[in-house]
């Protein structure tokens, strides 16, 4: 039987161990794991001075690159949109920062810009989608047929391209009377903004993706709302491009939605720098390739084949598209 003893000797052997382990963890073992914490946290310190001193730099470089872009904008767009009627339509959530630089950019281009669409969320929202189907119906000029298995965003877009693109150079600037209070309609039911006179048609336009990736359930069909909205403006216009940031060409973004899509990958151009001065300026250089008949995706992200269209891709301004352009990096438009 294991008496009183025995227990005795076994609590004092279990605090002789705490003590010891107290002392050797206070003498040997804490001085070098606190040498070794210190040594890794001087090491991560000077790799984060290292980077943010990277980042400072890139910043001032970039800084000084759109000063420099800024400054000589009307030396490098002067007149490659002459005579030509330029849209401007905002998915939801675009930066509207990017508006100003884009109309004034566009003037120094020589084009006319006819206005502005911004697209609220309602227009994406899941429970609006049978109200913007039913409005797409209701509104088509007549005669409209929408292809089978076409969603709700695949015919608004159709309607709202109806409104305010033509393919026509001599319906430039003149509103389609087949269409006449579409924009007013969609305006009132608060699917869209608009600003200046986006009913005067235009030839080409300009679709701003939103300033980062949609997110949650819906996010897919929202992005896909977007992609219906470029690829749809594109087949009633010259040309569309899809600019944006490069979160737009990233995962999820609508940028790399298009180039998933293929019919409209090889018809819309895209842009993932529009938020540098230098991207805006391909923005310009991309439309004037799209109304050569030509395409590209253009910028510094995922699916971009080259930051800007091959020079001389696009017609002379204001003169028909010369037979045989040099081919873009993206090849031609279907």
């Amino acid at each position: 039987m294991i008496d009183f003893r025995y227990h005795l000797v076994s609590i004092v052997a279990i605090f002789l161990a705490l003590t010891v382990g107290i002392v050797l963890g206070s003498t040997v073992l804490e001085p070098t794991f606190y040498k070794s914490t210190e040594e890794l946290t001087a090491t991560l310190r000077q790799n984060n001075e290292k980077y943010l001193a990277q980042i400072s730099e890139l910043q001032s470089r970039e800084n000084g690159s759109d000063s420099l872009v800024t400054a000589h904008t009307d030396e490098l767009v002067g007149g490659a949109l002459a005579g030509e009627h330029v849209v401007l339509v905002e998915a939801p959530g675009a930066p509207a920062a990017l508006r100003d630089p884009f109309q004034r950019l566009l003037s120094d281009a020589g084009a006319v810009f006819t206005g502005r669409i911004s697209l609220t969320d309602r227009f994406t929202a899941k429970d609006q989608a049978g109200v913007v189907d039913g409005l797409a119906a209701s509104l088509a000029p007549a005669g409209t047929q929408f292809p089978d298995g076409a969603s709700p965003y695949d015919k608004a877009a159709a309607l709202l391209a109806s409104a305010i693109v033509t393919a026509d150079p001599a319906e430039a600037g003149r509103p389609n009377p087949a269409a006449a209070g579409v924009l007013d309609a969609l305006e009132k039911g608060d699917f869209l903004i608009k600003s200046g006179s986006p009913d005067q048609r235009a030839t080409l336009a300009i679709v701003l993706a939103p300033a980062q990736p949609y997110e949650g359930d819906d996010a897919e069909r929202e992005t896909a709302a977007v992609v219906s909205l470029a690829a749809g403006l594109d087949s009633a216009a010259l040309g569309t491009v899809l600019a944006g940031g490069t979160s737009a060409s990233g995962a999820g973004g609508v940028i790399a939605a298009l180039h998933d899509d293929g019919e409209a990958a090889s018809n819309v151009s895209t842009v993932d720098t529009a938020d540098l001065a230098a991207g805006r300026v391909v923005v310009v250089y991309a439309l004037r390739e799209q109304r050569g008949g030509r395409s590209g995706a253009y910028g510094i992200g995922g699916g971009a084949a080259a930051f800007e269209p091959v020079p001389g891709s696009g017609p002379d301004p204001v003169a028909s598209p010369s037979p045989g352009p040099v081919p873009s990096p993206a090849g031609t438009r279907g």
